[in-house]
């Protein structure tokens, strides 16, 4: 197994971010985005990262930009390492396969969370007052029930890093409704796609998020999309609705952690290499199940 990649590094050149999974370069007129090995969970970023997880999630992202390319544009310009500048081509070790080159974008400050089945803090929502980020759902669900339709209920970041769940309504008026409108619909279109062709590969699509903004005012889909990081992927052969489902993302790890008697306010234990092997696993078996891919 490949080491993991948890920080690049380029002499003369820093990263103007680094996220907890992306470092991100500022190239003038674009961006060049780098997806690390770091993982993080609990708003946490483990010490241990999980090799090729990076290329596992740009090449993700890469796959389903081309196949929702009809639906809506995107800030991709190249991942090729041979369009990247030359102090870039010089590090391949670094960056080839798990960098994009994209179109620097205003981005709306809401995330747009799209579900389709009821879990995670939706789930927690509804026990407690029959409601998804607002919207009023039918009585009787169960966890991991579908939904009729997909609906979207957005997320904002606070200074902590926590996302938290808003109303529709307030997204509309921190971004405007017209946007919000529109953004809205392209991310249930996308989802309706992506859920339709992951079902056909025997995965389940649950929810997902994406991040959008203006490009020489138009709207553009950017950032990651559909990966195991931003999206809830199932097994469809274990689908059993009144019980949380196993996964395709980093659950395995928060699992994990709930074990070892961590308190979530301090840096974290370092992963063991058999949860890092499983991890990877995870990650690897969703990517070659919805791309047909076996690179990794």
């Amino acid at each position: 197994m490949a080491k993991a990649l948890c920080e690049t590094n380029l002499a003369g050149c820093k990263p103007i971010a680094r996220g907890k999974v992306r470092d991100i370069y500022d190239l003038g007129d674009a961006l060049l985005i780098v997806a690390t090995d770091r993982i993080s969970a609990f708003d946490w970023v483990n010490p241990v990262g999980i090799p090729d997880k990076g290329k596992i999630l740009t090449q993700m992202s890469l796959h389903w930009f081309k196949e929702t390319s009809d639906i809506c544009r995107d800030h991709l310009i190249s991942s090729e390492l041979s369009d990247f500048p030359p102090e870039f081509q010089a590090a391949p070790e670094q960056f080839e396969h798990r960098s994009m080159l994209v179109h620097k974008c205003e981005m709306f400050p809401v995330e747009f969370v799209i579900r389709g089945y009821l879990a995670g803090s939706g789930w927690k929502e509804y026990r407690e007052h029959g409601t998804v980020c607002g919207i009023r759902l039918p009585e009787g669900l169960q966890e991991s029930s579908k939904l009729e339709e997909p609906i979207f209920t957005p997320a904002t970041k606070a200074t902590d890093g926590h996302d938290i769940n808003i109303p529709p309504e307030e997204a509309a008026r921190i971004i405007g409704k017209e946007w919000a409108e529109a953004a809205a619909a392209k991310g249930i279109a996308l989802y309706m796609h992506a859920r339709e062709a992951a079902e056909s590969k025997g995965i389940l699509l649950c929810d997902t998020k994406f991040e959008f903004g203006l490009h020489n005012g138009e709207l553009m889909l950017a950032d990651e999309i559909l990966t195991p990081d931003s999206s809830r992927y199932w097994p469809l052969d274990q689908y059993e609705p009144g019980r949380s489902q196993p996964s395709y993302d980093k659950q395995f790890v928060r699992d994990w952690l709930e074990t070892t008697g961590w308190d979530k306010n301090s840096p974290p234990p370092p992963l063991p290499d058999e949860i890092v092997a499983k991890t990877r696993e995870k990650y690897v078996e969703a990517y070659r199940k919805l791309t047909g891919r076996n690179d990794f």
